[in-house]
């Protein structure tokens, strides 16, 4: 994959909160059927996987994920206990065709560099009739729990590249990728959530994962510049005196069918 998510303790405290927020909605949306076999695609620390297990009463759960960080974090949490983790990639799934009811990925398919191909393999492992879904952040809208902090960026004068897959995460995209796929049955939506913060330095330092572009490029600016972007993003969240505050974010969320 383009990104490589190497810090898993960092992905879990940027994204853990918002991915389980979104991934009930999503999760509801879909309303696949109870006692499936489910393979979660580019599944990270297993945050995703744990509220499959919790809301879905899977029969399986296989989670996979190019990370070898992000999968060593996952077997060290208790959900290890009940899914089956491995390194393997989206884009050569290492499964017999048709061994799930269920294939989902969460948050990673405009991020595969070969999409096309991964979608050919999800619906290769997918029974006929089974169910191929999954759900990206809308970074072409700019609408992503990490877009206060470009915002900010740009309110400075700093120019940050657009992340990797960025048109990719486009609703339209994502109904053409799972439509040219050959699966049918393709609906799409998107998912608004909101997410409430105590603290702003909590929410600083969710945001700087090691393994980020921008986390990297707020690192080079000198401490006068860093002030000024944490001061504008500060009055981008509206933040409260007590330092409460509350913002969103939306995904792009896909479901359809494996013809048969």
């Amino acid at each position: 994959m383009t990104h490589t998510f190497d810090d898993g303790a960092g992905y879990e405290r940027f994204m853990g909160r918002w991915s389980r927020v979104a991934g009930v909605v999503f999760l509801d949306w879909v309303a696949p059927p109870r006692d499936a076999r489910w393979l979660d695609v580019g599944c990270g620390t297993g945050v995703f996987t744990e509220v499959v297990l919790d809301r879905c009463s899977p029969a399986t759960v296989v989670a996979i994920d190019p990370s070898a960080a992000q999968i060593e974090l996952a077997l060290a949490k208790p959900v290890a206990q009940r899914a089956d983790f491995h390194v393997a990639d989206a884009q050569a799934l290492p499964f017999a065709d048709g061994a799930f009811d269920v294939v989902a990925s969460a948050l990673v398919v405009n991020f595969i560099p070969d999409r096309p191909r991964a979608l050919v393999e999800m619906r290769r492992v997918g029974r006929p009739g089974g169910v191929i879904a999954g759900f990206v952040w809308d970074f072409a809208g700019e609408l992503t729990p990490g877009s206060p902090i470009r915002r900010g960026l740009r309110a400075i004068g700093v120019d940050a590249a657009a992340p990797a897959g960025t048109q990719a995460s486009q609703l339209e995209a994502v109904d053409l990728l799972f439509t040219q796929a050959g699966l049918r049955d393709v609906a799409t939506r998107t998912i608004d959530v909101t997410v409430a913060f105590s603290d702003f330095d909590d929410f600083w330092r969710s945001q700087m994962p090691s393994y980020s572009p921008t986390t990297k490029l707020i690192a080079t600016l000198p401490a006068t510049e860093r002030a000024k972007l944490i001061e504008a993003v500060r009055a981008d969240l509206q933040v409260a005196p007590d330092g409460s505050f509350a913002y969103s974010a939306r995904a792009n969320a896909v479901k359809a069918h494996v013809p048969g």
